[in-house]
């Protein structure tokens, strides 16, 4: 009767874990995240499980005495756990060409697995008390982000018709524009179609009037293209 009731009680603890992992994968899955409801749902779970394996091991060698060779350490499982997390954090992290993405993703695999550990080793209100915290985190501070402008990283590239070197008429424009910080100018000039282009790579708030700014470039004389790129993070 004993033994029945407590695998009730572990189950239960499963049951929890995978409940608080999924509530924070809804939310990473609703905002287009790869390791979204099932990835952290089975971290919480498994990370749950192998708590309660960890805690399990005392109880298999019971019966060997301090002559054996045999020696447990009911936190080394726990432990791996969480180290091999970084593994799969790691995959979830995307590094574009402006931008890292995916940080806040591996966070919550991490996370998760706390949380599975914790619901394992007994410390269900921590546990629960964390997942709200982490939910209210991720669902409203989101707004919070949206409003910090953050410097970006872009390459504007022009390309005028000519073998003329209009950098002064560029740099005149540019200078209007105080938010935009040039960090360096690449030149290149094709003889065959005489045509001469500019790499500008700048660094900036993401709120600037981008509109405002290749309108006022397009007004430049000979200018026949005209792109605006991420740039690669330095």
């Amino acid at each position: 009767m004993w033994l029945q009731q407590e695998y009730f009680t572990e189950i239960g603890k499963l049951l929890l874990a995978a409940l608080l992992g999924g509530a924070i994968g809804f939310e990473r899955e609703s905002h287009g995240q790869s390791a979204g409801f099932r990835t952290n749902l089975l971290v919480c779970m498994g990370a749950c499980l192998m708590m309660l394996l960890s805690l399990h091991m005392e109880s298999l060698y019971r019966h060997l005495d301090e002559d054996s060779v045999v020696r447990v350490d009911p936190g080394r499982i726990a432990s791996y756990a969480i180290a091999s997390m970084g593994f799969l954090g790691a995959g979830a992290i995307i590094k574009g060409k402006g931008s890292v993405r995916g940080l806040t993703t591996a966070a919550s695999l991490w996370l998760v697995t706390g949380v599975g550990l914790s619901v394992g080793a007994g410390y269900l209100l921590p546990a629960v008390f964390t997942t709200l915290v982490s939910l209210v985190i991720l669902y409203n501070l989101r707004v919070i982000k949206i409003g910090i402008p953050r410097d970006i990283y872009t390459i504007l590239t022009l390309t005028f018709q000519g073998c003329d070197r209009p950098l002064g008429e560029i740099r005149n424009v540019l200078s209007e524009y105080p938010e935009l910080d040039l960090r360096f100018v690449n030149y290149h000039c094709s003889m065959k179609d005489c045509t001469v282009t500019y790499r500008l790579r700048f660094i900036s708030k993401d709120n600037i009037g981008w509109g405002k700014i290749t309108g006022r470039l397009k007004m430049l004389p000979g200018l026949v293209e005209l792109r605006w790129d991420e740039s690669d993070v330095p």
